[in-house]
């Protein structure tokens, strides 16, 4: 069995659309040293915020946390447990409107209806994950699919979620976490940096230990996982839960302190597939490749209209830049599905490795 599956694209055994074939994916932190990962956390903290202006703390720094958070989600579900899906906005959107609800209709403070959100989400990516126990692959996919679709119905139809408003959408009220109000775009940015610091740390750890093994094991091959004593569907609809947790909590984020009002279409398949570009690109499998590939979404518009602007003296205009960012994008995700299924983290690791041994050559 393993030698005919052999020849398939190792990109889709990672994603559990083929079973059978080992293979490992490698934890990028687990090879950062400890000195390492305070180096970026203080850079992070102490001196980006004060080096940058409000234009690149709103609208680079804190959309390329929140989308590194929900790349995270999407991972643990398709890098480390092998269950594919594209129903990632559905799930961000829950963790928004369920938040907005727990402040509105309730009036829960806003650290407590956060999590709740995600709690939510995470009760909704349960149900949805429960078809996961009998069918896998692209039945999978479709399964998740329809779940975006039907998220995306129940928030449209149901006036009560975004409070009668006749726009249709949600707008953030005022917020304050333990006595301090968040209005700034600094006080956003630590907000969000501080919850994403937390949640990385619990993924890691989580990757780390029994839970992750599991799911790795499941990826690999879930007949041999059963055979040892893994409880298959339950990690599967556990990842399923787990996932949406931390797209929850994205989603509600993408609103509180990224966007301030926001409607379904912020959450409609574009956004699924967004979080599946930064994935792929960054390495699935990779708790760091959720960051390297959310911040090449994040620069890459940037990097383009630079181009354009600068050496082509603004010749192509938005459509034409558009466009070209969809045929980069397209042509990134063949190319690393194709030959280096771990994306960027991976590149990033060996040429680390050559440049370390480098010297030894002479």
């Amino acid at each position: 069995m393993q030698e005919s599956l052999r020849g398939q694209s190792p990109a889709l055994e990672k994603a559990g659309l083929f079973q059978g074939h080992r293979h490992t994916a490698p934890l990028v932190l687990r090879q950062s040293r400890p000195s390492q990962v305070w180096f970026w956390l203080v850079l992070a903290v102490a001196i980006v915020p004060w080096l940058s202006s409000d234009y690149w703390l709103n609208a680079i720094l804190i959309p390329f946390l929140i989308l590194s958070l929900a790349g995270l989600g999407l991972n643990l579900l398709t890098g480390y447990a092998g269950q594919t899906s594209l129903g990632s906005g559905g799930f961000m959107a829950v963790g928004a409107f369920a938040t907005y609800a727990f402040i509105i209709h309730w009036g829960w403070p806003f650290i407590a209806a956060i999590f709740a959100g995600g709690v939510v989400a995470a009760l909704v990516g349960l149900f949805f994950g429960l078809p996961s126990a009998k069918i896998k692959g692209f039945y999978l996919m479709v399964t998740s699919l329809a779940a975006q679709f039907f998220l995306e119905w129940v928030f449209v139809k149901f006036p009560w979620f975004y409070n009668y408003s006749s726009s249709a959408t949600i707008s953030v009220p005022p917020l304050q976490v333990f006595g301090w109000d968040i209005a700034s775009p600094l006080s956003k940015y630590y907000l969000v940096l501080g919850l994403v610091v937390v949640l990385t740390w619990t993924a890691v750890n989580l990757v780390r230990g029994q839970t992750g093994r599991n799911w790795m094991a499941i990826r690999d091959m879930d007949t041999a996982a059963a055979v040892i004593g893994i409880r298959v569907k339950l990690s599967k609809i556990l990842a399923f839960a787990i996932s949406s947790f931390y797209l929850g909590i994205a989603g509600a984020l993408w609103v509180f302190a990224y966007l301030g009002s926001a409607g379904v279409q912020s959450f409609g398949l574009q956004r699924s597939f967004q979080i599946l570009f930064i994935i792929i690109i960054g390495g699935l499998g990779s708790i760091s490749g959720n960051f390297i590939g959310a911040a090449f979404i994040s620069l890459l518009p940037l990097a383009l209209d630079f181009i354009s602007h600068t050496l082509l003296a603004g010749k192509l205009d938005a459509g034409l830049l558009q466009n070209l960012q969809k045929v980069i994008y397209g042509s990134l995700i063949i190319w690393f599905l194709i030959k280096e299924p771990e994306g960027i983290a991976r590149l990033i690791e060996q040429l680390r490795s050559k440049l370390a041994s480098w010297p030894l050559r002479f």
